[in-house]
């Protein structure tokens, strides 16, 4: 024999590797139909191949359970059997189709008939086992060339003691007039050499013998072992397949619970302005960051996340979405969410508004709020007014909508030439520009503090007390010493009312604050500090002048900080607004004849508590040369408080009365315009005549380009009716429209108080973003991304949106955002 290496296959090597190729190929024809399932029931361990609820490994996408249309609708030949028919949807896990026929590819499978059972999957065998075999009885069978057929006789069995036994395996085709075994047809079709198993008998001349020999041969008797245990399997719901399908839902719940409380903790950490990460990004080490640390300490307590965690330490799973990537997009949805619901909000209410401002951010970058923050490199009255169109067009909101508009006081914003408000005016007349009330109460005060250089003069006394002590932190304990309750305060250069804190820390407490000074003067050994301790004492808190003047503008800067704050309020109408301006319009003129003297009386209960002189230090009276023809028996000499009187007290008080007038012009317009809706009490004291102009007017008014919001004389007749009818408890705007939209009968009322209550009072909404953009981007997360910074802003601003999410609804849009490599529904 020759030992020479074969170079190439052999011709008989080569033949096994095809019959080997083609067993294979026949073995797993069919296996598409795994795919076409009318239930959720998983193939067993035999097959790799993945079903439609368990997601591979090539790919990230969410695979839900989807059956195809191979199966159809139930007829009325078969009724159902504890199931409703599978839906496209949401299939059915033990339902049995109630039709005859199971389609696959367009071909119908008839469920009687076994000679359409080819290439059987795994799930149609389920079916054929769950309806089990169907005999034919009520049929004319046909006979072959000898006059032979199937007899129904061949159903049962004779047994030795003449006994008979049902073969339940044993089943006829219609289509072949051939006998099949339907044990052996679902099970091993390939192992069984029987022709029952394949393609069926026909040889009626031996058909009893055939079936004697087949019923006892080893490959049937496991055949039927087989059927009757998935038989059994199935009636009990005990199946591979539902215990595969009971552990996916299993792995299911326990991902969507993790995902809560990973949401959970990003809306936490978000609404309470806190960093999530730290120096590295790995449980359990340090300065991994809020985020990492908040999951460690759920962890603790909670054993979901316990086993979420103990799989990632154990490299389990790589996906544990816990990452910067995962706490990004989370925030992003999130903050979509809330910014989705808004939009609607706005939408649904038709009218709105718009405030804005700007600010600089901690890395130097202009920043205006919009429903998110913004940045701008033009802040002149055509670059802001850009930004605000196209962030309108890009939300879907109409400019055509908005009824009111509210800014600062700056030049870029109220110009009545070239600033936001006219630009907006001449694109939509209609929304009507209101400057911010806060914004024109600060401007007051800050003509009041310059109209008079005493006044300068007191609140630099004022910036030299809170700065001796402030600038050395000795100084500041002996303040502390001496004055526990009310601390110093220092002056803001922007918002003038926040210096009644700078003032009444000193109202109140000018013994205890000298006895400070005085400490400081003993107690120090720096010249100049010594020098400007002693010269505050002497030359000025232990001046009368200083005191009464301190009293004073304790009185002013009180009474306006109060109608400040309350025009802050979320809720503020411009009705409440007006009504707080006029009062304060009358304080003033009260004051102006009242306040002096109520001064006077409080600065000298002051004075005597410190030992001090309660009069104004004279001063030598300082006399010009006159001419031989002057007439002086006229000339009246003013005392010091006289002087005091009419150059400080009444220049002050007559500067705010006039700032007012001149600053708030706009809000008294409205209230001539539309003032009569204001409440029903004004109402009722329009008789019809003039209730009639005011109403044609308003629809004039609110006019534009041939479009109208109300019709006047229809608001005439329903606010007639209106006003003899309505029963408010509060007779406020708010109230009046809560009624009328209640009530739903005064369609143009209805319109025409929600303008009204649109028009914006104060930009302290605005204000308050800026001050969570402080809280957001700091400097120790300065290199923030815009994209992060908004959603954590929304987050942050409009929380009270976040206190309303459905965690489950939001875990399906999490999950049908993009292709997860985890199935959460």
């Amino acid at each position: 024999m020759s030992n020479r290496i074969r170079t190439f296959e052999s011709g008989h090597s080569k033949r096994l590797k095809k019959r080997k190729q083609e067993a294979l190929i026949e073995s797993q024809k069919g296996a598409l139909l795994k795919f076409c399932t009318p239930t959720t029931s998983q193939p067993t361990n035999d097959s790799d191949t993945p079903t439609n609820n368990e997601p591979t490994n090539d790919s990230d996408t969410p695979i839900t359970s989807q059956p195809t249309n191979d199966i159809d609708t139930p007829t009325n030949n078969e009724p159902t059997n504890d199931s409703d028919t599978p839906t496209n949807n949401e299939p059915t896990n033990d339902g049995k189709p109630t039709n005859d026929e199971f389609t696959t590819d367009e071909l119908p499978i008839n469920f009687v008939d076994p000679s359409q059972w080819n290439n059987i999957s795994i799930v149609l065998r389920d079916i054929l086992v769950e309806k089990g075999p169907i005999k034919i009885h009520d049929y004319d069978f046909p006979q072959d060339e000898h006059s032979r057929s199937f007899n129904t006789s061949h159903y049962m069995r004779t047994l030795p003691n003449g006994e008979t036994l049902e073969r339940k395996w044993l089943i006829y085709s219609i289509d072949l007039d051939r006998a099949f075994c339907f044990c052996c047809k679902l099970f091993n079709v390939n192992h069984c050499t029987s022709s029952l198993a394949k393609e069926g008998n026909n040889d009626w001349k031996n058909i009893n013998s055939k079936l004697k020999e087949h019923e006892k041969s080893k490959v049937h008797i496991n055949n039927m072992r087989t059927w009757m245990e998935l038989e059994i399997r199935l009636a009990k719901n005990k199946t591979i397949d539902k215990q595969n399908q009971n552990q996916l839902n299993k792995e299911k719940e326990h991902w969507r619970n993790v995902l809560k409380r990973i949401i959970a903790l990003v809306k936490s950490l978000g609404t309470h302005n806190l960093a999530f990460r730290g120096a590295n990004e790995q449980l359990y080490e340090e300065n991994n960051g809020l985020f990492l640390a908040g999951i460690e300490m759920i962890a603790e307590f909670d054993p979901i996340m316990q086993e979420h965690v103990r799989r990632i330490q154990n490299k389990e799973i790589h996906n544990h979405y816990l990452g910067p990537r995962m706490q990004n997009e989370l925030i992003h949805l999130l903050s979509n969410e809330v910014k989705t619901r808004i939009i609607k909000k706005v939408k649904e209410a038709k009218y709105f508004s718009i405030i804005l401002d700007c600010t600089p951010d901690i890395s130097h970058k202009e920043q205006i709020y919009f429903l998110e923050f913004l940045i701008v490199n033009d802040t002149t009255g055509k670059g802001l007014f850009n930004s605000i169109t196209e962030e309108l067009n890009r939300i879907g909101l109409n400019v055509d909508d908005i009824r009111g508009q509210g800014y600062d006081n700056g030049s870029n914003m109220k110009g009545k030439h070239k600033g936001v408000q006219k630009r907006l005016l001449e694109v939509n007349p209609r929304a009507f520009y209101a400057p911010c009330g806060c914004h024109s109460l600060n401007l007051v005060i800050s003509d009041m503090a310059s109209a008079c250089d005493k006044v300068q003069d007191f609140f630099g006394t004022i910036q030299r007390i809170c700065s001796i002590f402030a600038s050395s932190t000795k100084r500041w304990k002996i303040l502390q010493d001496n004055i526990p309750y009310l601390t110093l305060k220092s002056l803001s250069q922007t918002r003038w009312e926040s210096r009644l804190e700078s003032v009444k820390a000193i109202r109140f407490q000018a013994p205890k604050l000298r006895d400070a000074l005085m400490d400081l003067y003993r107690d120090s050994t720096e010249a100049n500090v010594k020098s400007e301790a002693k010269s505050l004492v002497e030359n000025e808190l232990e001046k009368f002048e200083f005191l009464l003047a301190m009293v004073i503008w304790y009185e002013v800067l009180h009474a306006i900080n109060v109608v400040s704050k309350n025009l802050q309020s979320k809720d503020m109408c411009i009705d409440i607004a007006i009504k707080q301006l006029d009062g304060l319009i009358i304080y003033f003129k009260k004051f102006r004849d009242e306040g002096f003297e109520n001064a006077m009386i409080e600065a000298k209960e002051l004075a005597l508590k410190m030992g001090i002189e309660p009069s104004f230090r004279e001063k030598r009276v300082i006399r010009r040369n006159r001419r031989f023809d002057e007439n002086v028996d006229n000339e009246t000499l003013k005392t010091p408080i006289d002087c005091f009187r009419t150059d400080y007290f009444l220049y002050i008080v007559d500067q705010a009365s006039v700032s007012l007038e001149s600053r708030f012009a706009q809000f008294k317009e409205f209230e001539q315009i539309f003032g009569f809706l204001f409440s029903i009490k004004k109402l009722k004291s329009l008789d019809q005549k003039i209730l009639k102009e005011k109403c044609i007017y308003l629809e004039k008014f609110w006019n534009y380009d041939n479009h109208i919001d109300i019709d006047g004389l229809d608001l005439f007749d329903e606010l007639k009716m209106l006003r003899d009818i309505i029963h408010v408890e509060s007779d406020t705007l708010t109230n009046i429209l809560t009624y009328i939209k209640n009530f739903n009968s005064f369609p143009n009322a209805y319109i025409a108080y929600r303008i009204v209550l649109t028009i914006p009072v104060t930009v302290a909404t605005a204000e308050r973003s800026f001050s969570k953009l402080k809280l957001i981007k700091n400097y120790l997360r300065s290199t923030m991304s815009q994209e992060r910074l908004n959603g954590l802003a929304i987050m942050s601003i409009e929380k009270d949106f976040l206190e309303e999410l459905d965690y489950d609804n939001f875990i399906k849009e999490f999950a049908s955002v993009k292709a997860r490599k985890v199935d959460f529904i």
